[in-house]
């Protein structure tokens, strides 16, 4: 069923029915019916899950996962919940990854478990990335410690185990990028110096995760890297709203020598969405109107809108600054006219308080 308008709502019976057919394609007008499962269609699902194609289950989970990429309304925990422990890696790894936005904190021992013990690098790799989430929830305060503890700790070791795949190592240290470790700064600082670009790569995008801008030099110097690192580099400046980041980003996308491949030029475009400021608007609207390409216009308007949402918080930052300030003048003069009363009864009053004891 669409999100824009409503379809005759196909029986489930009829889906899994569907699914069992190897004699037809899959339609992909059954893929919405996956969504916000039923414990009734979600019980029927798992009695016919064993019984349906090894190629069928990992094209739908795929077919699931570009789904949800596109639309926002679509929730597909309950299918992701019972196919994270198929046989099959492909179908696991789909299935963490379709669980990326579910917060509940339960499933983080299992993305745990996966990480440390699954047979497959991808499906490792993949919870180790999921795991990152709950990195962030912790550092929001929307999980236990002690569990934002325990992730950050098994993390660590994992990081600095040799005997690990880089991969898997790589997405681990991007998962902690969020956190506030004390040890963190010196992993992105070693991972960045580092001679292989994959791992200077994953040290921009945990840097572009750390909210922290010590990193400003590194990701501007990269801004003129090739590639991967330069890719990152272009997000982490958006991530961080790094303004010395915008004139660069800006003669990227003016320049027409310098041509970029479409993921690159896609985000530079949403980066100086989030920093914001001069010109930014100015060369967004030019896009949308030289294009005539649905999927483009689309995306520069979500752009646009970005743009509107980032100016609007600017806008009503400095406001909130211009109340405050008021308000604490307006404090400062309602203190002073309190002290003026209070001459009368102590001349030594408008000298403040003696040194203190302590």
């Amino acid at each position: 069923m669409s999100k824009n308008h409503k379809t005759k709502v196909i029986p489930f019976d009829q889906v899994i029915a569907a699914l069992l057919d190897n004699s037809k394609p899959f339609s992909p007008t059954h893929l919405h019916r996956f969504s916000d499962l039923t414990v009734e269609n979600l019980n029927d699902l798992k009695t016919a899950w064993s019984k349906i194609e090894k190629e069928r289950k990992a094209s739908l989970m795929k077919d699931l996962e570009d789904l949800n990429n596109h639309d926002t309304l679509v929730c597909f925990d309950g299918i992701s919940q019972m196919a994270i422990d198929d046989p099959d890696p492909r179908v696991r790894a789909c299935s963490i990854t379709l669980l990326w936005e579910c917060d509940d904190d339960r499933l983080a021992p299992k993305f745990i478990e996966i990480m440390q013990h699954d047979p497959d690098e991808v499906v490792r790799a993949t919870a180790a990335s999921t795991l990152g989430m709950f990195v962030y929830l912790g550092e929001l305060e929307e999980i236990p410690g002690k569990l934002l503890k325990k992730i950050e700790t098994v993390l660590l070791e994992i990081i600095n185990n040799p005997a690990e795949s880089n991969l898997v190592r790589r997405r681990v240290f991007e998962a902690l990028g969020y956190s506030s470790r004390e040890e963190v700064p010196a992993l992105i600082e070693k991972a960045y110096h580092m001679e292989d670009e994959q791992w200077q790569a994953s040290a921009l995008f945990a840097m572009g995760r750390s909210v922290d801008n010590r990193w400003e030099k590194y990701i501007l110097e990269s801004l003129d890297s090739q590639d991967e690192i330069q890719f990152e580099a272009v997000r982490a400046a958006g991530e961080l709203e790094l303004e010395s980041a915008r004139e660069r980003l800006l003669e990227m996308l003016k320049n027409e020598d310098e041509e970029l491949d479409d993921d690159l030029r896609d985000a530079a475009i949403w980066s100086l969405t989030k920093i914001g400021g001069e010109d930014v608007r100015d060369v967004i609207e030019k896009m949308i109107d030289e294009t005539d390409d649905e999927e483009e216009l689309e995306f520069l308007q979500n752009a646009l809108d970005n743009l509107e949402f980032t100016e609007g918080a600017e806008l009503f930052g400095m406001v909130d600054l211009e109340a405050n300030t008021e308000k604490e003048g307006l404090d400062f003069v309602l203190d002073l006219d309190a002290k003026d009363e209070d001459e009368d009864d102590d001349p030594d009053s408008l000298l403040g308080p003696g040194p203190s004891n302590n």
